[in-house]
This record gives C-alpha cells, sequence and structure tokens, in this order.
C-alpha cells in the first residue's frame, strides 16, 4: 500500500493447483473415478438413443428402417459399441462400489489392482460381447 503497510494476504490455493504441481499426482484410481462418471453419462446418452429406437419402432417401419440404418452405420456401431463398453465399466466398477460400501478394498495396493481389473474386465467383456454378436450374424 502507500503509506508501506502491507496489502491483504494471497488466499492460498488448492493443492492440485500450485505450481510446483499439487500435491496430488496421477494415479489409476483417480481415472477410474473419471471413468465412472463419464460411462454413467455415456449410458445416459444410451438411454436417449433407447427412447429413439423405441419411438422408431412405434412411428412405423419408414422411422424404424431409418433408426436401423443409422444404428447399423460404421458410426452407428462405434456408437453402440461405446455404450456396451460404458454399460460393462459402469456395471464393474458398480460392484467395486459395493465392495467398498463394506468397508474393504480401499488399502491403495488393492484399490490400483481393482480399477485395473474394471477396465480390463470392461475391455474383454465388450470384445467377447461383439465377437459373440458377430458370430450370430447379428452385426
Amino acid at each position: 500500500m502507500a503509506d508501506g503497510t502491507a496489502g491483504p494476504r494471497p488466499r492460498p490455493r488448492s493443492p492440485n493447483i500450485q505450481l510446483n504441481g499439487g500435491v496430488w499426482r496421477w494415479h489409476i484410481t483417480m481415472l477410474g473415478s473419471i471413468l465412472h462418471r463419464a460411462t454413467g453419462m455415456g449410458l445416459y446418452a444410451g438411454a436417449l438413443i433407447l427412447m429413439a429406437w423405441a419411438l422408431s419402432l412405434a412411428t412405423g417401419a419408414d422411422a424404424y428402417a431409418a433408426f436401423t440404418g443409422i444404428a447399423g452405420s460404421v458410426i452407428g456401431r462405434i456408437v453402440l459399441m461405446g455404450l456396451s463398453l460404458c454399460a460393462f465399466y459402469h456395471l464393474a466398477n458398480g460392484i467395486r462400489h459395493l465392495v467398498w460400501d463394506s468397508g474393504h478394498g480401499f488399502e491403495p495396493r488393492t484399490a490400483s489392482m481393482t480399477a485395473w481389473l474394471v477396465i480390463g474386465f470392461a475391455i474383454l467383456a465388450t470384445v467377447a460381447y461383439w465377437a459373440l454378436v458377430a458370430m450370430s450374424g447379428a452385426a
């Protein structure tokens, strides 16, 4: 200040945004938490797609043909594969959270291992599901 007194003290920063990199470091459990939220949002998008499917089915053959044409396109199939990945991830991570609700699995090593297991399960289950779809001739 003009009279030589110090101004207001600067407000402290959150530990995760400090200039030196902060207190937090990237960890697989952080990714697991982010993916749980992201897959939850993906499942909401899937619910909207399911509603569009039901509406097209109720509207008539032309609307249903248009929907299946979009869903069967390359982009449509990628979206459907992404939705199944979201469903498998959210399912497995939901089970992980139920175990946590019982008071187990919080040890850092266990939490990291189960985060990797959930990711691996989601990927393998999605691949297996779409392999079965392809073998059935539905794809």
